[in-house]
């Protein structure tokens, strides 16, 4: 997966913005990790946040969505699927 995601990602990810602020936070990041029957739903979210918040802000803005995608792929065993190519 490229470092850039895309626009499908991006749009699946921005479901679970639950404000409406273009911004993931630990919580929104947890609802997802548990729509997926995640177990340890808030200490993965966490650690997403914390590894993909290159400004450190404690939210995934829209240019650290694929730094969240890859560390998904690698320490949650999630994967997101595109069609968009």
């Amino acid at each position: 997966m490229s470092k850039y995601p895309s626009k499908n990602s991006r749009k699946w990810l921005k479901k679970f913005d639950a404000d409406g602020d273009g911004r993931i936070s630990v919580e929104e990041l947890r609802q997802v990790v548990r729509s997926k029957g995640g177990w340890f739903s808030k200490w993965k979210a966490k650690r997403g946040v914390k590894a993909a918040d290159k400004n450190h802000n404690k939210v995934i803005d829209d240019d650290e969505i694929g730094n969240l995608v890859e560390f998904a792929k690698k320490h949650l065993g999630l994967r997101v699927i595109s069609s968009d190519r």
